[in-house]
């Protein structure tokens, strides 16, 4: 496994670039990468030219338009038409090339919004999504099912991972597109060095998330990469897998405890005109550790390695 060329699509996000060093730390060596300046998976020729000349042995689908529910709720038309090109370009063109594993990195938002708790795999479907990021989680639904489809008909080894909240290194720290994590991050340690008296939080701070660090989620895909099957998967009655995470926190607790690893000691102001999102969204997590999936980081110590790491080059582009 470790002489196969494995192309990471998306290798210089927060996602891509974690499962990048894991791999490379872990022996791998035949790693494949393409800046967008040299490569737009948006453009179908392009990407069905590369794969049919580089004919990776495995592909690894991390590229994607992402943001938080207000990147989300206002580019909606950006959000499914982007990640519908991006996944459909990588997986047919990865079967038009003969590539016979590819596995693609969902959202926990794919499954409804008022799913049972903790949701299991085979919840998808099985009620309607939250509006806020509902074009996003249909360009996902549609890759997993794409996924699903050529491994049937083909049988390829192609399927979906289905991560909950993730943060980590090269996370985006932009108020304006960013997720709840980064944007609480960068707003609490803003606030301190401006000696700020508060900060703004959308929503009631109520709705409980479960965030997971970027190392441990490349270790569940290297752990998927080395012992998962589709045919496995459809065995299970399921199509793909969830990563989920032991931590579960409300956006209240986690603000307060990112503002105590800042040294952040004014006041926080929950906005409840802002939307919620999703109130709750627990990944049933079983299977994956089935195989043997043991997570690292707790929050906390993750958190602290994460701003310690953001203050270190905040006079970069994020700022």
């Amino acid at each position: 496994m470790k002489n196969k060329k494995i192309f990471i699509a998306g290798h210089n996000g927060m996602v891509g670039s974690a499962i990048h060093k894991d791999l490379k730390e872990s022996g791998y060596e035949n790693l494949i990468t393409k800046q967008r300046a040299q490569l737009d998976l948006t453009k179908q020729i392009d990407t069905y030219n590369f794969l049919s000349i580089s004919k990776p042995d495995v592909i690894i689908v991390c590229a994607a338009k992402v943001g938080g529910i207000l990147a989300n709720n206002n580019y909606r038309a950006e959000f499914i038409y982007n990640n519908l090109q991006i996944s459909s370009n990588l997986i047919h063109g990865a079967h038009l090339s003969g590539v016979q594993k590819l596995i693609f990195l969902g959202s926990s938002c794919i499954y409804p919004k008022e799913a049972k708790q903790p949701i299991k795999e085979e919840y998808l479907l099985d009620g309607p999504l939250e509006y806020t990021n509902e074009p996003y989680a249909i360009a996902k639904i549609a890759a997993l099912k794409m996924c699903e489809s050529y491994s049937k008909q083909y049988g390829r080894d192609y399927y979906s991972v289905m991560p909950c909240n993730l943060f980590g290194p090269n996370d985006n720290f932009d108020l304006e597109t960013s997720h709840v994590l980064p944007a609480l991050i960068r707003k609490a340690i803003d606030a301190k060095l401006k000696n700020s008296k508060f900060i703004e939080v959308w929503g009631s701070g109520n709705p409980l998330r479960e965030f997971l660090y970027t190392p441990d989620l490349a270790k569940a895909v290297k752990l998927c990469m080395e012992k998962v099957e589709a045919k496995m998967l459809f065995e299970n009655q399921v199509s793909h897998i969830n990563i989920g995470s032991d931590d579960e926190v409300s956006i209240k607790q986690l603000a307060k405890l990112i503002c105590e690893i800042v040294g952040f000691k004014g006041q926080i102001i929950f906005d409840a005109s802002k939307p919620d999102g999703t109130m709750r969204k627990k990944m049933d997590n079983s299977l994956i550790k089935k195989l043997g999936f043991k997570q690292e980081f707790n929050l906390k110590t993750a958190l602290e390695d994460l701003v310690k790491k953001y203050t270190q080059t905040r006079h970069s582009n994020d700022f």
